[in-house]
């Protein structure tokens, strides 16, 4: 069986790419892990950039759509300190460039705007085998294998089509994160719920910080920031949910009873996330018949970049296959090399935003940072 576009992984990318391909008429199949599209939550909340996550939601002709997903209000931000008290507050008042929408209820708004039978679910990625001449042959978990003449991998920092085109792996950065969940939180958590605000929150310190940000209704979805070795959360039984609260509030000791409740008061069991990235401003050979994009191609820690940028790669990438469906080649060419780009300036800026955390002084540095273009005008 050979399919003229193969796409691994149904995250945004992987489902971006294959709609605005199919704007165009040019079909393509989606290989998806999970078993089904509510096999897990799908994170928190996005920001969605005027300048590349909008721009690949107009190329797949959802920008209405899209829309009616935008939480108001959440643009909102503020930066506590650690005995709570108010440092710096960013209200929402609707002239942001990022409004904010559920992950999940975006990835959803793309999979309805697919035709049935797209996406293939419970088909997990096994192995992949080059057979030449830009043909690859796929093997799955279910034992079933298949062959394709353009193969893209949009299956996360973990991707199995990557070493196709490079040996580079993910290393971890030196900070890990647990995220917790606070459930109507405005009447069984108000102290924190006021806390927070309408938006989210940051208090960072030296080494470490607690974020959050509300989510849809009154959800509190934060966000424990630490720099440990990996050897320190491994220690940790995330199985334990009071354990894992005794031994990460023990890290902020002292910090105001509204702010450690995020940690000690979650409804849902903690999970914990060590954060990865690729090397800076990593690339590869053009390798005929198969490309990267979103997290496969440029994985880095979260610096809110991620998602828009697996979208614009994806948006880019079936434009630039519309623009040629003569020459692939050339068409996978041109979108790597603006692909490079912009991942390599998203990467520094990210490195940036962590050494800010890592800095004696984060809270002042942010500050500065918000109220830098105001002081420009």
């Amino acid at each position: 069986m050979a399919l003229p576009v193969t796409i691994i992984g149904g995250g945004l990318g992987g489902l971006v790419l294959a709609r605005v391909l199919h704007q165009h008429g040019i079909p393509s199949l989606v290989f998806e892990a999970e078993p089904t599209p509510a096999a897990r939550t799908q994170g928190g909340m996005l920001d969605i950039h005027a300048h590349d996550g909008q721009v690949a939601l107009e190329a797949a002709g959802l920008t209405e759509a899209f829309k009616a997903l935008i939480l108001e209000g959440r643009q909102a931000f503020r930066l506590l300190a650690p005995n709570g008290a108010i440092l710096f507050e960013q209200p929402d008042d609707g002239t942001g460039s990022r409004p904010e929408v559920q992950r999940g209820e975006l990835r959803q708004l793309l999979l309805d705007s697919l035709p049935a039978g797209i996406v293939e679910w419970g088909r997990k990625l096994v192995r992949v085998r080059s057979l030449g001449n830009g043909r690859h042959e796929l093997a799955f978990a279910d034992g079933t294998a298949i062959e394709t003449n353009l193969l893209i991998g949009a299956d996360g920092a973990w991707s199995k089509v990557r070493p196709l085109l490079t040996r580079v792996i993910p290393e971890y950065t030196g900070t890990g994160c647990i995220e917790t969940y606070l459930l109507n939180a405005d009447t069984r958590h108000p102290a924190s719920a006021r806390a927070v605000g309408g938006g989210a929150m940051g208090t960072p310190v030296s080494g470490k910080a607690i974020m959050a940000h509300r989510e849809r209704g009154d959800t509190l979805h934060a966000y424990i920031m630490l720099d440990k070795p990996r050897s320190w959360f491994s220690t940790i039984d995330f199985d334990d949910a009071a354990s894992v609260a005794r031994r990460v509030v023990a890290e902020f000791d002292g910090w105001a009873p509204e702010l450690t409740a995020l940690i000690t008061d979650s409804d849902t069991m903690p999970v914990v996330r060590l954060f990865h990235a690729l090397p800076f401003g990593q690339s590869w050979e053009r390798i005929p018949g198969v490309t990267l994009v979103g997290d496969a191609a440029h994985v880095t820690a979260p610096n809110g970049d991620g998602a828009n940028l697996a979208m614009i790669d994806a948006a880019e990438l079936a434009l630039a296959i519309a623009e040629h469906p003569d020459n692939v080649e050339l068409a996978l060419g041109k979108y790597e090399d603006a692909m490079f780009t912009r991942s390599a300036q998203s990467a520094s800026e990210g490195v940036g935003f962590y050494e800010m955390l890592a800095s004696e002084n984060p809270a002042a540095r942010m500050i500065a940072m918000f109220e830098e273009p105001a002081v420009g005008k």
